[in-house]
């Protein structure tokens, strides 16, 4: 109900191009910390690290409400509790997600995550609905309940939640030697350049989606005139929560069935087709003012998501080698950050570009996506194979 909004609350303070640097600020920090939490999860356990975390969320948001209330105002204070609250992200997200497969058996994470999935998919409809209605008015009374469902969050971990890792004693480590671990640990999955190409390729099509929640956004608030439909009244931000909702609503629905649809075609061919649409449905989103061209465009889009998502994991999950599969994925789990890095890069660019302009930059980027994909789609299919072979090798030496 608030984050999402967070570009248009700093357009309107600070001024869009403003707005685009601080962008970058919070993503950039966010991303730096990941690499710090994946390996403090792992060096003094999951619990530690998400009790800290948590609990500087919730300072970070009752500091974020004292921000904006009607005793007193700072946008700064605000974005500077942003930044701590991205911190917390980067800390806490790596322990949550070793924590979930610490608990939980090979054969149950499959439901553990499909759940997860559909958890957020669906707070994030609802939550896009109401707070494009309530963002504007009720900011106060939004972060008021943040804090208190922050604190309620810190006291379920600290109190309720057991901790399920416990590392060797790290305590006793020089600074330089945590360092030292740390880096030789992501060094091997750096130099994998197809594993590289293939996740810059993901982020490149990705950041087409997170346009919504950054450049276009900031487009909609400014651009869309009011409109009256079916006795509703509404503007641009009240269509991003309808853009929003929809596609969460369609991937929540049409998810259930992707994966069997898809396995009719060859993996390259939905991978590519998919990822083209995708790019074009946001293409148009990113340009258009009309209702229905931007619901239908979303519909398109989120069809071309919900095939591309299944394929794309199965090429993740083939890629690593077995004995290096958890750095792989931590560098992976970066995609997000990185993707949300050039959203905010974008915001910067389009000050200068007219609106045909910035829709052709951010076209650009996903088509460039799309043909790092193809190039590296042959190179791709060797090494699954060649990954195939080695495990049916290994099980059949296990057996004998």
């Amino acid at each position: 109900m608030i984050f999402p909004f967070a570009a248009i609350y700093l357009s309107h303070h600070f001024g869009t191009k403003t707005a685009g640097i601080l962008l970058l600020v919070n993503v950039g920090i966010g991303l730096a910390i990941n690499f710090f939490g994946g390996y403090f999860s792992d060096a003094f356990g999951r619990k530690k690290v998400m009790v800290t975390a948590e609990l500087m969320r919730f300072i970070a948001f009752s500091f974020m409400m004292l921000s904006n209330s009607p005793w007193f105002t700072s946008p700064e204070l605000t974005f500077l509790m942003m930044s701590v609250n991205s911190i917390c992200w980067g800390l806490a997200g790596p322990a949550v997600q070793a924590m979930l497969i610490d608990v939980s058996k090979p054969a149950e994470r499959k439901e553990v995550f499909t759940i997860i999935y559909w958890a957020n998919n669906l707070s994030i409809a609802l939550g896009g609905l109401i707070g494009g209605y309530l963002f504007k008015e009720y900011l106060f009374e939004l972060l008021v309940a943040l804090s208190i469902a922050a604190l309620f969050t810190w006291a379920m971990i600290n109190f309720f939640i057991e901790e399920t890792y416990f590392p060797v004693d790290q305590h006793r480590k020089s600074l330089a030697s945590h360092g030292r671990t740390m880096v030789s640990g992501y060094r091997q999955v750096l130099t994998d350049k197809l594993f590289i190409l293939y996740v810059l390729a993901g982020i490149l099509v990705l950041s087409m989606e997170f346009q919504l929640t950054n450049y276009i956004s900031i487009r909609l608030a400014k651009e869309m005139p009011i409109t009256e439909m079916f006795g509703w009244s509404f503007g641009g931000i009240e269509m991003l929560g309808f853009l929003r909702t929809e596609n969460t609503i369609l991937v929540v629905v049409m998810a259930l069935f992707a994966a069997k649809f898809v396995k009719r075609f060859k993996d390259q061919s939905v991978l590519l087709a998919s990822c083209l649409v995708f790019v074009i449905g946001y293409a148009f989103i990113s340009y258009s003012n009309n209702v229905w061209v931007l619901l239908i465009a979303m519909v398109i889009a989120t069809i071309a998501e919900v095939m591309r998502v299944p394929v794309q994991q199965q090429y993740m999950a083939e890629l690593p080698p077995e004995n290096a599969r958890s750095s792989y994925m931590a560098v992976s789990s970066m995609s997000y950050n990185i993707a949300m890095l050039v959203c905010s890069i974008t915001v910067t660019v389009s000050v200068f570009l007219s609106s045909i302009g910035t829709t052709i930059f951010i076209s650009g980027i996903g088509l460039t996506g799309v043909a790092t994909l193809y190039l590296i789609l042959p190179a791709l299919d060797k090494r699954t194979k060649q990954n195939h072979q080695v495990i049916e090798t290994s099980g059949k030496a296990t057996m004998v």
